[in-house]
């Protein structure tokens, strides 16, 4: 990413340097943003499978959140002095990370794959707190809040890929394409490995004896209930 030019002004108690500094963290996490709304859009065009409607309408208030930081990060670089970017060729240009590689696919395929996509923009955000800290406490608690969010999405995200014993389907995978097979996968493995409890015979029923008296009983007992037209 090309740096940011140096503002005419920006806000009080920085200097203009400093406000660059701001403005060239915050951009990228501008581009980091817009995309992942992009990409939550796309996965909830293509899931598929018994899930579907489950993550289908868990991630359109996840699309909306992320598109309300985006727009906070923006108005900020206004408001140091900067001029937000928010066209696709300049998104393209400077990121630092590939498109989204999956698509059309299982939904907890798409979930794995998406945790990733949290985990990466997550930890960018982190490193980004940590270097505005030092220049910027308003820029800071902007991107903290933004964690607040990113995590807990990452968290309803994660919920749908964690076992009973506390494990993730897609642990291990470091890409997008290889923690989609790892969660997808998952269920089918467990149901591999489930065995039919084994059969026990039943004991064979006792033979009915019948007494020459219970039987004359009987027939007079069913005698009794017949009827002549």
């Amino acid at each position: 990413m090309s740096p940011a030019r140096t503002p005419r002004y920006t806000v009080p108690g920085l200097g203009v340097d400093e406000g660059r500094q701001v403005i060239d963290l915050l951009t990228l996490r501008l581009h980091a943003l817009n995309d992942l709304a992009l990409t939550l859009k796309h996965i909830h065009w293509n899931v598929v499978g018994p899930h579907f409607i489950a993550v289908h309408e868990m991630l359109d208030p996840q699309t909306a959140a992320v598109r309300d930081m985006a727009d906070a990060a923006a108005e900020r670089i206004s408001a140091l002095g900067g001029e937000p970017q928010g066209t696709p060729g300049v998104l393209v240009k400077e990121r630092t990370w590939d498109d989204y590689s999956v698509g059309r696919a299982d939904a907890i395929a798409h979930l794995g794959a998406l945790d990733l996509v949290y985990t990466g923009i997550i930890e960018d955000h982190r490193a980004a707190v940590e270097k505005a800290g030092e220049i910027d406490p308003v820029t800071e608690d902007l991107l903290i809040e933004h964690l607040r969010g990113l995590e807990q999405f990452q968290w309803f995200v994660r919920a749908h890929l964690e076992s009973s014993s506390g494990s993730l389907s897609n642990a291990g995978a470091d890409t997008e394409e290889a923690a989609a097979a790892a969660a997808a996968a998952s269920p089918k493995r467990a149901a591999a490995k489930r065995t039919p409890a084994k059969k026990t015979a039943l004991p064979a029923p006792a033979k009915k004896t019948t007494t020459a008296a219970a039987a004359k009983k009987t027939a007079k007992k069913t005698a009794s209930k017949r009827t002549t037209r």
